[in-house]
């Protein structure tokens, strides 16, 4: 074993000593052979030159580009599917503008852009329910596992090995026991804390799994970028649940770091809920090469009385030609008329989305945009601040929640649209990591959602342009540097 640990110091200190020769050739890789957008070309060079060393350890983490053609061949299913879906458009384009119900009306061209982009096929059978406190997310959730005698399909970022999970095991064990096809999908990186042997116990009880990216070696995560990212649940094909809340303590504001955990999730019945359910199957089919589609029951309509909340599921992801989620938060904030109100964990826009705000902040529209108080990964916290005095020069107001910590990601639009999910307002949701959102186009449901917004106003602090100006020295600094890197976070 020392000898290894020789062999990995003698390398290193080879690397050191000629650093200058290895971010060299790394520049000239990442200017001219790698893709990317000049932002991220020069902030990773500006990590190179000044942070040797550290920066190339960086780059491999971070920085590297990934062979998509490779990684996501079996994901080639998905394209069918999508193909599919475009072949019907011109004829669901149609079907949109003769049936367009008043909620509706001005997003027909959102509408047929995420068909064709995401594959987000309308629906107007939904029925919704929000919730923002993680145990009622999870009670609910809990009672419609009870209720399962088909399949549980369960798609999480992050799980703990906690009392949560173990409260949420015991149910599909005993699920599993009475025949009902239980799935886990999980993310590599975003439950590296759970042993091998707990996944081994689930499939011991029936119970399939399958990791998404899964690490090097199966210990060693060199890479934090390209995760799966979304939290989805569907039962039966009649429920769907999606929003912001992954399965561990602190979502249940049990954590001391963090305090009250503020969060948005729905629960969905309606066909909405197959949509979801397609967004797993094609997920679960990468992970695990299994090719589920061939499975009729899996697309069975849903029997519960429904409502009639118009509906699209979208995604998007590193394997996407589109920025389908991005682009729709940039469509529906470029036709507001009135106010938008948003609400994220971290907001690091791309110049076309912080132009987009700026200038509809600057003609009158009331933007207002909530972000947390206090930071879980400090350099993005500070990015985000110095994006939030672009915006209170260019008129908008903006609010840091209080009450413990808010992972609500969001955004509502002249009381008549909604976009929720997965998703945050930064670069990394949009170019990569796999999202998912439901866009809402209904005036109740998206009032709901205003009206929390409003109330969540009452436990936070409005952080003012002169407050902003008077900031110190240290926090100027700070914002700089992570401005810098705002492209790589």
């Amino acid at each position: 074993m020392s000898a290894v640990f020789d062999a990995i110091a003698t390398a290193w200190c080879w690397l050191w000593d000629n650093m200058i020769y290895v971010n060299m050739i790394l520049a000239i890789v990442i200017v001219f052979f790698e893709r990317r957008e000049p932002r991220a070309v020069w902030a990773w060079l500006l990590v190179l030159y000044f942070l040797p060393g550290i920066g190339f350890l960086m780059y491999l983490i971070l920085g590297q580009n990934m062979n998509k053609d490779r990684m996501f061949r079996i994901k080639e299913i998905e394209d069918v599917v999508n193909s599919e879906i475009r072949k019907q458009s011109e004829e669901v384009k149609n079907e949109i503008e003769m049936t367009e119900s008043y909620e509706t009306k001005g997003y027909r061209e959102l509408a047929y852009y995420n068909l064709r982009t995401s594959g987000g096929v309308y629906t107007e059978d939904n029925d919704v329910t929000i919730y923002t406190d993680g145990h009622e997310k999870f009670d609910a959730l809990i009672e419609e596992m009870e209720r399962a005698q088909k399949y549980i399909h369960m798609q999480y970022y992050i799980i703990r090995d906690d009392e949560l999970f173990e409260r949420i095991k015991e149910v599909l064990i005993r699920k599993a026991a009475e025949g009902v096809e239980v799935r886990i999908l999980y993310d590599g990186m975003g439950c590296r804390e759970i042993r091998k042997k707990q996944w081994r116990m689930l499939r011991g009880h029936g119970i399939q799994t399958a990791e998404f990216f899964p690490a090097v070696l199966k210990k060693a995560h060199l890479r934090i970028n390209y995760r799966n990212h979304r939290k989805i649940v569907v039962i039966d094909g009649e429920v769907g649940f999606v929003g912001g809340f992954n399965v561990g303590r602190e979502y249940l504001g049990l954590a001391e770091k963090f305090g009250y955990w503020r969060d948005t999730h729905m629960k969905i019945i309606g066909s909405a809920a197959l949509a979801l359910q397609i967004r797993f199957l094609l997920d679960w089919n990468y992970a695990s090469g299994n090719n589920l589609f061939l499975e009729d029951k899996y697309f069975t309509q849903q029997k519960r009385p429904t409502g009639s909340t118009g509906i699209q599921i979208i995604s998007s992801g590193p394997d996407s030609k589109w920025k389908t989620i991005r682009d729709d938060y940039v469509y529906l904030i470029s036709h507001a008329t009135d106010h938008i109100y948003i609400q994220t964990p971290y907001f690091v826009p791309d110049e076309t989305m912080m132009d987009t705000l700026k200038m509809a902040a600057a003609s009158g529209v009331d933007v207002r945009i909530m972000i947390p108080c206090k930071p879980d990964h400090p350099f993005v916290y500070w990015a985000t601040y110095s994006y939030i005095g672009d915006m209170l020069q260019a008129g908008a107001s903006c609010y840091t929640y209080d009450n413990g910590f808010i992972h609500t990601k969001g955004i509502c639009v002249d009381g008549k649209v909604c976009s929720y999910g997965t998703a945050n307002f930064d670069i990394r949701s949009f170019q990569l990591n796999f999202e998912v959102n439901a866009v809402i186009y209904e005036e109740k449901v998206t009032k709901q959602f205003e009206e929390i917004f409003i109330k969540d106003i009452e436990k936070s602090t409005k952080i003012t342009l002169h407050k902003y100006n008077n900031r110190s020295l240290v926090i100027k600094i700070k914002e700089q540097f992570s401005r810098l890197l705002s492209p790589i976070l």
